[in-house]
């Protein structure tokens, strides 16, 4: 696989057994970066905008050390029936899913702030947004999450998808009123079976039977392995290695708890998109706030506060400073210049259609994949299914682009 290609996937360079020396250079530049944005944040926007930046961090490094994938987890799925990555996303839903539902139940936050679940309607709006997102992933080469901790980790070709991205999730919202318009069911908590007891069986029931489900279709399809990253030994890999995919599923699923408890509101990547992406036209002369998307109440209120405090935008802030400080202490911090037209071609496209299929869809692969089912909405399991859909479809597309699909022939994938 070229450099370009790994770069795509939201991979970054391997580490070898010796881990390469931190690079200093990078590493000051992101703890000053960090210092100064927590410090402003803390200080001129209070404590909440500031914890949830620090957990933003913790986030970047998370994402980082353990390479969690989302986008690469359905492509070996749906090309040649590799589950494991999958299996990690039901580890860490079902971790999350345990640590939500105390909180959500009795209402536990920080100065008890009201907890909510993360739940959306289901019409076509829904459908619709998860497939293009779906699609979008597969031509971006990465996944909400994974392209803001693969642009903090110098990966400059992703910044295509982030522009992508801001942009299609801008023109969602300006569209959005007109596909809410849409047919649509109302939102589904599964807590209508038996409260929160009841809803966290049944997810966790679910995610046995798809756990299960992912061996079967290995076997049967004969699946390659995944390929293994070096790996630094000893002390040294804690903050300069990969870590097992199981540490990072946890971990995630904690950090969102704690997102949760801070918050009242699970972990989400994409709104801060159209966030931006409007502060940016309002720069420019364009009354975004005639929009209805920006008139209602609590959106115009995020709008008013700022990208220092809207949630996912001080979150998706710190991921990406989180990411430049682990990759640059790990040595593998690099930044790519040159870049094929095909593939930037798709890496535009791919965020294009991510964007504006998350706001369709209320949300990403975080907020409504991992945020809804943490929260036992059914929107949540529908969103993954979906993406699914979307993923054969970009599969179909990925060689237009020069992308590289894994084959059932392939020692690894």
């Amino acid at each position: 696989m070229s450099l370009i290609d790994r770069t795509r996937e939201t991979r970054v360079a391997p580490l070898p057994e010796e881990a390469p020396p931190p690079q200093a250079g990078v590493v000051l530049v992101g703890v000053a970066a960090a210092v100064a944005l927590g410090a402003y944040v803390y200080s001129a926007k209070g404590q909440v905008p500031g914890l949830l930046f620090t957990i933003g961090l913790a986030l970047g490094f998370v994402l980082f050390h353990s390479r969690f994938g989302f986008t690469s987890a359905w492509r070996q799925l749906v090309a040649v029936g590799q589950g494991k990555a999958l299996r990690a996303h039901m580890l860490m839903l079902g971790a999350a899913c345990i640590l939500f539902a105390p909180l959500l139940a009795n209402q536990v936050s920080l100065n008890d702030v009201p907890v909510n679940q993360t739940l959306a309607p289901i019409g076509i709006s829904l459908v619709v947004g998860a497939i293009m997102f779906g699609v979008g992933m597969q031509l971006g080469g990465s996944c909400a999450s994974g392209t803001l901790f693969a642009v903090g980790s110098g990966q400059t070709a992703i910044l295509l998808t982030l522009g992508g991205f801001v942009g299609g999730a801008t023109l969602g919202a300006y569209h959005l009123p007109w596909w809410n318009e849409r047919p649509a069911h109302d939102p589904v908590s599964l807590t209508q079976w038996g409260g929160y007891p009841g809803a966290l069986a049944i997810s966790l029931t679910v995610m046995a039977g798809i756990v299960a489900l992912t061996y079967v279709v290995g076997r049967r399809r004969h699946a390659p392995p995944v390929e293994e990253p070096p790996v630094a030994r000893g002390p040294a890999r804690v903050l300069r290695g990969s870590w097992p995919l199981w540490v990072g599923a946890l971990l995630l699923a904690g950090l969102n708890a704690a997102t949760l408890f801070v918050s009242g509101g699970a972990w989400g990547v994409t709104f801060a998109f159209a966030l931006w992406g409007s502060k940016i036209l309002d720069a420019f002369g364009v009354d975004v706030l005639s929009w209805g998307f920006w008139q209602a109440p609590e959106n115009l209120a995020k709008y008013d506060a700022g990208i220092f405090v809207e949630k996912t935008s001080v979150m998706d802030l710190g991921i990406i400073v989180g990411a430049l400080i682990a990759s640059a202490l790990a040595g593998s911090w690099l930044a790519h210049k040159r870049i094929p037209g095909r593939l930037a071609l798709g890496a535009v496209i791919g965020g294009l259609l991510m964007g504006y299929g998350a706001r369709l869809a209320a949300g990403c692969n975080i907020g409504a994949y991992f945020g809804g089912i943490a929260s036992f909405s059914l929107h949540g399991w529908l969103w993954g299914v979906l993406a699914i859909v979307g993923t054969f479809i970009g599969l179909k597309l990925r060689p237009l682009f020069g992308l590289r699909n894994p084959k059932p022939t392939d020692s690894v994938c």
